[in-house]
């Protein structure tokens, strides 16, 4: 990803990264223009900006209008809490825009208009010099894809930086839906297990080489979820390493390298999380990976 000079915000001058980052399928990252009508052929594709919700660090804008009180909205403001209280950091800066569309064809319009290059996504997030912007339209799986989606903005808004895979990691660890943060992913945790009985060996330094999205495999964002896991709930000690090396991000935009952290604080951290990970599928309750608390209805 190419950085380029941000412009200056209230807070601070800082430069900030393009990304772009979606899901329902693997990512691809490019240097985009935003804007929020373009024209195609006889007919122009607008943006969704007839309704305008915005709550705390969260603006929704859609073409449709959504109850004030929608349990999608009250869902995303409890994690924007738990992600606060769970890694330690405080949400106070940009807005995240969710740019929502009612009809997956509009949605689909736009993006291959605007960014002609990225394939079909059911959710973009897109980080530029002028916003914290995710994309999406209005369907069955809304409620996972913006708890996803959300995190990369919010992660985007507190960091100086955010490293791909661990950009990822988190953003696949706080999509799963449940009580509390942590909550397993059942499909995750069985590949996982599988993946181990069959001989399969982790590689964090491998993940942390990786800089463009489009080199990340499925089973990348597997084990970046497993990583990000392994360290929260392991240990207090595993948890300190990446609570530290988040905290670092903050300010420098290259700090010494998780793995490097993990090996001297941990020597046998390799098999530390390759027996922590092969009890996942145990842990969870079996009661599936997506427990929906918002309706697909929108209302209105």
């Amino acid at each position: 990803m190419t950085p380029f000079e941000a412009e200056q915000s209230s807070r601070e001058k800082r430069t900030r990264p393009v990304s772009i980052c979606g899901i329902g399928g693997w990512s691809a990252c490019a240097l985009v223009l935003l804007c929020g009508c373009l024209a195609t052929g006889r007919k122009s594709v607008h943006l969704p900006e007839r309704h305008t919700l915005k709550s705390e660090q969260l603006v929704v804008l859609s073409d449709f209008k959504l109850p004030k009180d929608h349990p999608l909205l009250g869902d995303l403001a409890t994690l924007r809490s738990q992600e606060s209280e769970s890694l330690g950091l405080e949400f106070n800066g940009d807005d995240v825009k969710i740019y929502l569309f009612r009809d997956e064809m509009e949605y689909h319009k736009y993006l291959q208009t605007a960014h002609p290059g990225l394939p079909s996504r059911r959710a973009y997030f897109i980080s530029s010099k002028d916003e914290l912007a995710v994309y999406t339209y209005w369907g069955e799986r809304i409620q996972e894809d913006l708890r996803h989606e959300y995190t990369h903005g919010l992660l985007h808004s507190a960091l100086l930086e955010v490293p791909l895979w661990f950009d990822e990691g988190l953003a696949e660890y706080f999509e799963v839906i449940g009580p509390k943060a942590g909550t397993i992913n059942p499909e995750y945790a069985e590949r996982l297990s599988k993946a181990i009985q069959n001989g399969w060996e982790p590689d964090i330094a491998r993940l942390e080489s990786l800089e463009k999205v489009d080199q990340m495999q499925r089973a990348d964002y597997r084990e970046a979820w497993a990583w990000v896991h392994f360290m929260l709930h392991h240990t207090p000690d595993t948890r300190q390493v990446l609570l530290t090396y988040l905290s670092e991000l903050k300010t420098n935009r290259k700090p010494e390298e998780l793995s490097v952290r993990l090996k001297r604080e941990l020597p046998e951290y390799k098999s530390r999380f390759l027996s922590y990970v092969s009890t996942l599928r145990l842990q969870h309750a079996g009661d599936g990976r997506r427990p929906q608390v918002a309706s697909t209805s929108s209302g209105g």
